[in-house]
């Protein structure tokens, strides 16, 4: 298995052209924000993901995690790596400086998140949803759980957890049983049991806080009857730290694809005395709340994506430029000895797709977190709306998109190793083990196909949707201002793809109010659609940013083959994929229940 090298130049540019990060700190809102510590703080945590957290891939690999009385054993090394993950204060770049963080912001905090991912994912779960909690509760928190809570789970001392599946409920958490019933003294008694709870078990950090959705008694049905708690394993004492250990426990470990460290738990509450939680906001306003959480952890699964697709680029690199088959047609001195793979054309497309997906996808989550970032940040309350508009649209393109790219890069990579990528010593298998359940987190994909057809069109009676098909074509625009091969042709794909996007796009907006389900038969092919698109937008976007740079090193032009080569081979996708979401459902019921099957 190769080594992890964070791709700081990648991650730099990404930053800079899609995010735009000088827009960032000019705001003065990200306190001693600027690109000179940013550029510092990237450095020292891609040799500590190099360092610290990559080594454990390979052994949470192949260790896994066991439960023993109530108590999940981690893999070797995991809990040292998790002391000093703390101890350096990387959980905390974007957290509140009144609570102990660093205030720099959700986009560098996502930039070194994702080295941290690349390193080994299933033990950056633990962070991720830690970073969650963290959201929730500074969002519905009284003064008193923020003072409790913000400081230690910003710190990363305590750990926290996402509860909401239940085995007969699956996506529909509407359908959950869990029951909350209030105490004298303001408190909740909490029964019931939860399933995919991640890193809902561990001794690594010193509490964990589980946030619990659960239904109070005589309340609406549905989502509209669901209040959030905080329901911590031990209670904190009257100084604040871990006391009685509270009516709760881990019953059960799931055995999975991938992701083998990450301890996916059964959780069952309230088996002796009710486990003692607290209400996070309002009752009965508890996936208000939780949408907090979940769509900071949407983001953070899409990151995944992108992380795991670079370490299963980089791997599949090494092994290429490494690996000799096939013979040259010149020089004939060559012949004797062979070619890299690296030099046969389909293993070039395979790694430029590779490359340009994940550098797209890249620029897509970064681009998320700057406008979340804005939404908080921006001198103005326009400017503030606008920030958050175009983050509640990137997040499901963020999510789903980059999720997929990141099983298609890590399939790829198989490929490029030929046999030995199906053979588990080579670990080029793992990636795409570890990252399938990306596509499954925190809403399906077809969830988030959904969630952008029926919420996020609309928005402002599509005005929003269309301001970004506008920016995209300034930037199309652009490029065939430049009078440059390259870019002429980047800008031709951009507008052909805007074309595809545009007619989709109105076709929705059209129909979503007088035929939905013929809109929800398109919103994966739609999805994936506007995925395409802006991977394409941003790569050219990074292009141009490239273009202006005096760099004869010898990755000068870089930005531009990788834009061009996903503008010639991915963004003519985009027609069929237009067809696709405007096919209607008809098609889906042509075969009725008994001819579906054998």
């Amino acid at each position: 298995m190769a080594d992890y090298t964070a791709p700081i130049r990648d991650i730099r540019l990404a930053l800079q052209a899609a995010a735009d990060m000088p827009a960032l700190v000019a705001t003065g809102g990200f306190g001693d924000l600027s690109q000179e510590l940013a550029d510092a703080i990237l450095e020292e945590s891609g040799k500590f993901a190099r360092d610290v957290i990559a080594p454990l891939n390979r052994i949470g690999d192949q260790q896994g995690v066991s439960l023993n009385n109530d108590r999940v054993k981690t893999a070797g090394g995991f809990a040292d790596a998790y002391r000093a993950f703390v101890d350096a204060g990387w959980g905390g770049i974007a957290g509140d400086p009144e609570y102990g963080g660093q205030g720099l912001g959700l986009t560098l905090a996502n930039a070194v998140e994702e080295m941290m991912i690349s390193g080994c994912m299933a033990f950056s779960l633990c962070s991720t949803l830690t970073h969650g909690a963290v959201e929730a509760v500074n969002a519905h928190g009284t003064p008193e759980q923020k003072r409790l809570y913000l400081p230690r789970l910003i710190s990363g001392e305590w750990s926290g957890t996402m509860n909401l599946t239940e085995p007969q409920a699956g996506s529909d958490v509407g359908a959950l049983t869990s029951k909350a019933v209030r105490r004298p003294d303001g408190s909740y008694a909490i029964t019931g049991g939860k399933i995919f709870i991640t890193w809902g078990e561990h001794e690594m950090s010193k509490n964990i806080v589980h946030l619990v959705l659960a239904r109070l008694p005589d309340t609406p049905p549905g989502t509209r009857g669901i209040s959030l708690f905080i329901v911590p394993k031990y209670l904190p004492d009257a100084g604040g730290n871990p006391g009685v250990r509270n009516d709760l426990r881990c019953i059960g470990l799931e055995e999975k694809m991938g992701i083998h460290a990450s301890p996916t738990c059964v959780m069952s509450y309230g088996e002796n005395t009710g486990a003692i939680g607290y209400l996070l906001g309002e009752e009965n306003r508890g996936m208000s709340c939780m949408f907090t959480m979940m769509n900071a952890a949407r983001l953070n699964v899409g990151l995944s994506g992108v992380a795991v697709g670079e370490r299963a680029y980089q791997q599949a690199l090494a092994y290429a430029l490494e690996r000799k088959q096939g013979k040259p047609l010149t020089p004939p001195e060559m012949a004797a000895e062979g070619l890299p793979i690296a030099a046969h054309a389909d293993v070039r497309r395979m790694l430029l797709s590779m490359k340009s997906l994940v550098q797209g996808a890249r620029a897509i989550c970064y681009a998320n977190a700057a406008a979340m970032d804005l939404a908080h940040k921006a001198p103005d309350a326009g400017a503030r709306a606008a920030a958050q508009a175009r983050a509640d649209l990137l997040t499901p393109i963020s999510k789903a998109w980059s999720t997929d790219i990141g099983a298609e890069v890590a399939s790829l990579g198989i490929q490029i190793h030929g046999g030995m990528g199906f053979i588990e010593k080579t670990g080029a298998a793992q990636y795409l083990r570890d990252i399938r359940i990306a596509a499954i987190y925190e809403g399906t994909n077809g969830i988030q196909a959904i969630d952008m057809v029926t919420r996020k069109l609309p928005m402002q009676g599509g005005a929003v949707i269309r301001g970004f098909i506008a920016e995209m074509q300034e930037t199309a625009d652009r490029c065939r201002q430049l009078n440059r091969p390259a870019f002429a042709q980047i800008g031709e794909a951009l507008d052909q793809s805007l074309k595809a996007m545009t007619q989709a796009t109105d076709w929705m907006l059209a129909r979503i109010a007088s035929a939905p389900n013929d809109c929800l038969a398109g919103a994966t092919p739609y999805l994936r659609l506007a995925g395409t698109l802006s991977n394409g937008y941003f790569l050219a976007r990074m292009a141009l940013a490239g273009s202006q740079q005096a760099d004869s090193g010898p990755h000068a032009g870089a930005a531009i083959a990788t834009a061009l080569f996903f503008a010639l081979n991915y963004l003519p996708q985009s027609s069929g994929l237009a067809a696709a979401s405007m096919a209607g459902a008809a098609h889906l019921y042509a075969l009725n229940d008994a001819q579906l099957g054998i």
